[in-house]
């Protein structure tokens, strides 16, 4: 069975229990997440073969990490148990108009640490034929810059697609003397497929793109195509705020001749939003290789990312059975 290798960082996820701020009682919700190992998490429930490559410290922490992934089906044979620290992040949820917080605990990680040798690309990448990774990696630091690129260079040459997700985070790059341009450029010339919208592109190009709502991101998109030969797909969402328990959102899936566009879905009563493009890509993953095509894509990635605003944590955990309710109306409780 073809093979997807997903390629980051895994962290603990720590929440006050329901909408608390932090620490308002002595309680912490801890789940297991990350970019990269939510993506594998959801193909691997919808029944793809998929492997995750990691490092996380050899204690409780890491272990459980381990233990969480295969337990929903990832391959874990690639995860190293090395270093000296899990990274963390805690997310305070919001509500009525507060907005939810994130505070970063990983700095000097197992992961980050990692020197670029640790990855033997010849033997993860056996029996893979995509390789999937984020923005996130190399923002982590000029030795997961490296990683990141070694990583899609060796895909590259084995001729294996690579999908990247761009994933920004400006905390992460500003914490040392970074060029998010250039190194995100040398990884997307090895992709085949980008989840990201136009601001990705405008960050990757160093230009803004002067039309408005569909028409920019299209606008964005043929600036991609042309100026990386690889790319052929583009996948994004876009997500309109009214407060935190009511979100609108629309996918998009375009190629260098056609866009599938979606309906904009009104999402009520959110549970959880963190983890949602990771949902988003899942879906979109999941779609193109069971055989859709782009408008296939769009909708499910949406359906996943829809879905996923009702489930507590960073992971999607739904079945193919879910998306198809989901996409059939079906809300009436399933027995």
């Amino acid at each position: 069975m073809p093979k997807f290798l997903a390629f980051g960082e895994i962290m603990l996820r720590l929440s006050p229990p329901g909408r608390e701020l932090l620490l308002q009682t002595p309680k912490l919700d801890v789940w297991v997440a990350g970019a990269e190992a939510n993506v594998a998490t959801q193909l691997a429930r919808l029944g793809h073969a998929v492997g995750f490559a990691t490092r996380v410290p050899d204690n409780d922490l890491g272990r459980a990490a381990v233990t969480t992934l295969r337990g929903h089906g990832v391959d874990t044979s690639a995860i190293q148990l090395a270093g000296e620290r899990m990274g963390l992040y805690f997310v305070t949820s919001g509500a009525g108009m507060r907005a939810t917080e994130v505070i970063y605990d990983r700095a000097h990680s197992a992961f980050a640490e990692a020197p670029v040798e640790a990855w033997d690309w010849d033997t993860l990448l056996s029996g893979v034929d995509r390789l999937h990774l984020s923005g996130i990696t190399p923002a982590l630091g000029p030795v997961p810059a490296r990683s990141a690129l070694a990583a899609v260079e060796a895909a590259s040459a084995r001729g294996i697609a690579v999908s990247f997700d761009g994933n920004w985070r400006g905390k992460l790059w500003e914490r040392w003397d970074s060029d998010p341009r250039g190194i995100l450029s040398g990884i997307v010339a090895h992709a085949d497929l980008m989840f990201g919208n136009h601001q990705d592109v405008a960050l990757l190009l160093g230009r803004t793109f002067s039309s408005d709502g569909e028409e920019r991101r299209r606008e964005a998109a043929e600036a991609a195509f042309a100026a990386f030969p690889k790319l052929q797909v583009m996948a994004s969402t876009a997500r309109h705020v009214e407060h935190v328990d009511l979100h609108r959102l629309s996918a998009r899936v375009e190629t260098r001749e056609a866009v599938a566009q979606t309906a904009e879905v009104e999402i009520a009563g959110i549970v959880d939003r963190i983890g949602g493009g990771d949902a988003f890509a899942a879906g979109v993953l999941h779609a193109l290789r069971s055989g859709g095509g782009i408008e296939d894509a769009a909708r499910t990635g949406l359906a996943v990312t829809v879905l996923k605003h009702s489930l507590p944590g960073d992971a999607a955990l739904f079945r193919q059975a879910d998306i198809d309710a989901y996409l059939a109306g079906g809300l009436d409780v399933r027995r």
